[in-house]
C-alpha cells in the first residue's frame, strides 16, 4: 500500500507533466503588424489625446493589435488572455470600426461613455497588471467630452 506522501508526490509529478505538455499548445495571438483603414485611428478624425487614450487603455482588448506581456507565454494563462481579448473584441473592435454603420458607431461611442463614466473600463483586473492604462480624471473628462460631441465620419 502506498503512503500518503508517495501518493501526493505521484499526483504532483503528474500535474507537472501535464503542465509541461500543455506548454506546446497555445492559442492564436491577436496581433496585427499594421493599422488597417478600417481602424478608428484611420477612419475617424480623432483628437490626438483621444487616440492616445484609446491605444494605451483600450486597444489590448478591443482591437486586432494586442501587446502581450511575458506571462502570456504560459499555458493556461494564455488561454485565459485569448478568451478575454476575444470577448472584448466581440463587444467592440476598434480595428473594424469603419465597417460599422453610422448608427452603430454612435451607439458604441455612447456605450464607451457609459463604461468610462461608471468606471467599468478599463477593467480593474487589467489596470492592476497594466497601471499605465489607468484613465486619469482629466482623461476621463476628455473622453466624455468626445463622446458628447461625437459625429461619425
Amino acid at each position: 500500500m502506498l503512503s500518503k506522501n508517495k501518493i501526493l508526490k505521484n499526483i504532483l509529478i503528474c500535474v507537472l507533466l501535464v503542465l509541461v505538455v500543455l506548454q506546446f499548445f497555445k492559442p492564436t495571438k491577436n496581433t496585427s503588424e499594421e493599422i488597417l483603414n478600417s481602424d478608428i485611428l484611420k477612419a475617424e478624425k480623432l483628437p490626438r489625446d483621444i487616440s492616445r487614450i484609446l491605444v494605451r487603455s483600450c486597444y489590448d482588448c478591443h482591437s486586432n493589435t494586442t501587446k502581450y506581456p511575458w506571462y502570456s507565454e504560459i499555458t493556461p494563462v494564455n488561454y485565459f488572455l485569448a478568451n478575454h481579448v476575444n470577448d472584448g473584441k466581440k463587444h467592440l473592435n476598434f480595428s473594424e470600426w469603419a465597417k460599422l454603420s453610422s448608427e452603430r458607431k454612435t451607439h458604441k461611442v455612447k456605450e464607451i461613455g457609459e463604461e468610462i463614466e461608471n468606471e467599468k473600463m478599463p477593467l480593474n483586473s487589467y489596470i492592476w497588471l497594466h497601471n499605465d492604462a489607468r484613465i486619469t480624471e482629466e482623461q476621463k473628462q476628455l473622453l466624455l467630452e468626445w463622446v458628447k460631441n461625437y459625429q461619425p465620419n
